[in-house]
């Protein structure tokens, strides 16, 4: 039973031994889109952020995601395409391709740098293995740098803008639907403003003059009484 790893390994080798550009852009591709999902599942599962706030950053990165992927796939693909067709059409080629098309001009003179013309073709036909190799090298050589090139503006300058315009959106959405609707706290009028509590007064108790009175005029008896002459025998 065959190896499963061992499978894969031989198939990307196969797809991709001759084509370093397109194995370049799937990878890429593939790193982005994991990424992203942990990006997102890494929000969803996240208990200190409030679940008002991930309805706002779930669709945010998943948009983000979208974003990434899409301006990544169309600028490197599109270039990819552009400048391997320069070279399949013979507007790039090494030294020696050309000077094997000079020698070949009455045959292909007319046809080269146009839609059609394929130099893979002629060279498989013309039957030169080391021409073919050279030139299979030397376009590889060139869309990878060009894949390269593509993603660095896709990732550095197109997707940065993209990605900003559509969190503007959403953030804008966000304080319009979360925000703005938010009840607004009732204004305290002055009347309804709670009255300061203010120190009580603590009443001295009133003394009795009537007791007072009768006390006095007990001890004016007693001063008279102690204040007489004593009594001669």
């Amino acid at each position: 039973m065959a190896n499963p790893f061992q499978s894969c390994l031989s198939w990307i080798f196969k797809k991709f031994s001759e084509n370093p550009s397109g194995m370049l852009i799937t990878t890429s591709a593939l790193g982005w889109t994991l990424s992203s999902l942990a990006q997102i599942i890494a929000v969803a599962v996240n208990p200190k952020i409030k679940e008002e706030q991930k309805v706002f950053l779930i669709p945010q990165e998943f948009n983000d995601a979208i974003v990434n992927i899409g301006a990544f796939l169309l600028i490197t693909l599109l270039t990819k395409s552009t400048v391997s067709n320069l070279f399949t059409t013979g507007k790039f080629a090494p030294k020696s391709v050309r000077e094997f098309l000079v020698k070949n001009a009455k045959l292909y003179g007319d046809k080269i740098g146009k839609i059609g013309f394929d130099v893979e073709k002629v060279l498989a036909q013309n039957g030169d293995k080391q021409l073919l190799r050279t030139f299979n090298a030397y376009k590889n050589m060139g869309t990878t740098v060009a894949t390269v090139g593509a993603g660095i503006v896709s990732a550095s300058i197109v997707t940065p803008l993209l990605r900003n315009r559509m969190a503007s959106k959403f953030q804008k959405s966000y304080i319009k639907e979360f925000i703005d609707k938010k009840p607004e706290t009732p204004e305290v009028k002055k009347s309804e403003a709670p009255a300061v509590n203010k120190p009580e007064v603590q009443t001295v108790p009133q003394p009795n003059f009537q007791a007072l009175q009768r006390q006095a005029l007990q001890r004016a008896q007693i001063n008279r009484m102690m204040s007489s002459d004593p009594l001669r025998i």
